[in-house]
């Protein structure tokens, strides 16, 4: 090696392998951003596959018949198939009220694996049996024409009611198998 190569060699900067600092802050801050944005996408439907999500969306369509009922002079049903797990909300179109039209559907889902319905029982003591596995909840300008509880299991075997009350246009869920208010006949009023 000549003398300039050398003063050039020596006044080089010398390049080792590796990130500095700022590089491997930068790429973690990027993952991290993009773990972000993975979990914001994925959750709504993590949730929508719980019990909780799934029987919110059932209360869901029980509260959107009823609040559409509420403002406008049409009946809406929500049918609850126990043996096919599923239910439908409609809104009511003609005076015969067993045939179910396909232009009255509005929503139609499944109940889901983690989320079961068991049983059905309205305020007048009917209730679902061998023979009766669909029931429906009617909605008017008035309110629900019958109030009642549906049971709903979760994965693990917990029963929930769904509260349907035809006083109050709320519909709850609550922790276990509950039971619901029975309307009163006159004779049982104190006035």
């Amino acid at each position: 090696m000549n003398k300039n190569e050398m003063n050039n060699f020596i006044g080089r900067p010398h390049f080792r392998g590796g990130f500095t600092l700022t590089e491997t802050v930068v790429v973690i801050a990027i993952l991290a951003f993009s773990m972000l944005l993975v979990q914001m996408s994925v959750m709504p439907l993590y949730s929508k596959s719980t019990f909780k999500g799934q029987a919110q969306k059932f209360i869901s369509t029980l509260q959107r018949a009823s609040n559409a009922a509420s403002r406008s002079n049409k009946r809406y049903e929500v049918i609850i198939d126990l043996i096919e797990q599923k239910y439908i909300l409609r809104k009511i179109s003609t005076t015969d009220v067993e045939d179910v039209l396909d232009e009255e559907i509005l929503e139609q889902n499944n109940f889901g694996k983690n989320c079961r319905a068991d049983y059905v029982i309205f305020d007048d003591l009917v209730s679902t049996d061998q023979q009766h596995q669909t029931a429906k909840f009617r909605a008017g300008l008035a309110g629900w024409q019958y109030g009642g509880k549906i049971v709903l299991f979760d994965s693990r075997g917990q029963p929930y009611s769904v509260i349907v009350s035809r006083i109050s246009r709320i519909i709850e869920l609550k922790n276990g198998d509950v039971d619901i208010l029975l309307p009163k006949y006159n004779e049982e009023m104190s006035f």
